[in-house]
């Protein structure tokens, strides 16, 4: 069966970008063949890799509109995957990606990236519209799925709750690992991924200065690079703010940057040296999180502050989540999981045992059951059919 995916996608570095990416390479290890239209921003000029077959200018209407056409005269294309998150397409709130879907005249599955408890009017109605046409809508949790049904109208009989999928990451010891980063007899907190203030880690640091006096041995590693968008906008102003919160909180001996993008060799070496993974998204209503899913794919310890991923993914003891967003909470969860060995030794038998259901080969396959079933359903589905998944 021949797919279309639209989203971002690399060079773009991006969480959606990435997603698209392993989806893809899942779906074709599947034995799909899958085609990209990739949402560009006007900030770059991407080179993108032979799959893509056409670009759409993010601020530009008609390319939304030539791009439904590309596909409608495509007979080969059965069906398409659209990754939706407000902030890609263009327009306000994103509303550009409605163009494309009332010009479309094939199936599309709608992958929700964020589900709002509390959206604007403009938000509401941009995913109530598209998910009221798709043939079938995907999200992460089911807490998201019971938002899709009480805030936007989607029927339930549409919504597949389908889980962020993970590398499958080759595991490697933790000590040698330290050993190898020069880290040896340092017990090692991590949040990794792309930096802008959506990531609360000044909260982090906060919670980190209330901890070292009991754990001095703790050193908490900031991977990943500042968000492009975020620098072509107003530079570093955010790590700015954060190596000046360092030094205030003298912080210099715990605290390490690494201000790149990871690649996944090398993201996989940072997680399964951790010791306690830190995610203290600052907004409760964080429907998911891509980071998040790695760490527990990883089987990592994990500490978060109580967004919606969250408070899903670690429930029956995965994880620890806080009741409030504050760093004398995240502190002492924090200090929780470095007293205990044995607590941190269940939480990670707990998120290995899980993580190994969320890894890509898996979440490919579910899928590929669904595009199957939507690609089998014909035309009417688009027009609003409800379809039931049992996934």
């Amino acid at each position: 069966m021949s797919l279309i995916n639209l989203g971002t996608y690399p060079p773009k570095q991006c969480g959606i970008a990435s997603f698209s990416k392993d989806l893809r390479d899942n779906l074709i290890a599947a034995g799909e063949e899958v085609k990209v239209i990739a949402v560009s921003d006007s900030a770059y000029s991407y080179v993108y890799p032979p799959e893509v077959v056409y670009k759409i200018r993010q601020e530009r209407k008609l390319d939304y509109i030539d791009a439904a056409k590309l596909v409608n005269y495509n007979p080969e294309i059965k069906a398409v995957l659209i990754q939706h998150e407000y902030g890609i397409f263009g327009g306000s709130d994103g509303e550009y990606v409605l163009k494309f879907t009332f010009h479309l005249r094939k199936p599309y599955i709608l992958v929700t990236h964020t589900v709002l408890p509390r959206p604007s009017a403009t938000q509401r109605s941009i995913l109530s519209r598209l998910g009221q046409k798709a043939a079938a809508v995907v999200c992460m949790t089911r807490r998201s799925a019971n938002w899709l049904t009480r805030v936007y109208g989607i029927a339930p009989e549409k919504i597949a709750v389908i889980h962020h999928g993970v590398p499958v990451f080759e595991e490697k010891d933790r000590g040698e690992l330290k050993k190898k980063y020069g880290l040896e007899g340092r017990r090692v907190i991590t949040t990794f991924g792309l930096i802008g203030p959506g990531k609360g880690l000044e909260n982090g640091l906060l919670a980190l200065a209330r901890v070292i006096n009991r754990h001095p041995d703790v050193l908490y590693l900031i991977a990943g690079g500042t968000h492009p968008m975020l620098l072509k906008r107003e530079g570093d102003r955010y790590r700015q703010m954060l190596v000046r919160m360092v030094a205030d909180l003298g912080l210099e001996n715990h605290v390490k940057f690494v201000n790149r993008f990871l690649e996944l060799d090398e993201l996989g070496d940072y997680l399964y040296m951790t010791d306690l993974y830190l995610s203290p998204y600052p907004n409760r209503d964080q429907a998911v999180s891509g980071t998040l899913s790695y760490a527990v794919g990883c089987g990592r310890a994990v500490v978060a502050t109580p967004y919606e991923h969250a408070l899903e993914m670690l429930s029956d003891g995965k994880g620890l989540v806080c009741k409030e967003i504050n760093p004398e909470e995240i502190a002492d969860l924090m200090d929780r999981v470095l007293s205990d060995e044995e607590l941190r030794r269940d939480m990670e038998a707990k998120t290995r045992e899980f993580g190994k259901t969320i890894e890509w080969p898996r979440i490919g396959e579910q899928y590929v059951r669904l595009a199957n079933q939507i690609a089998g359903a014909g035309q009417g589905v688009a027009d609003g059919e409800r379809v039931g998944h049992g996934l």
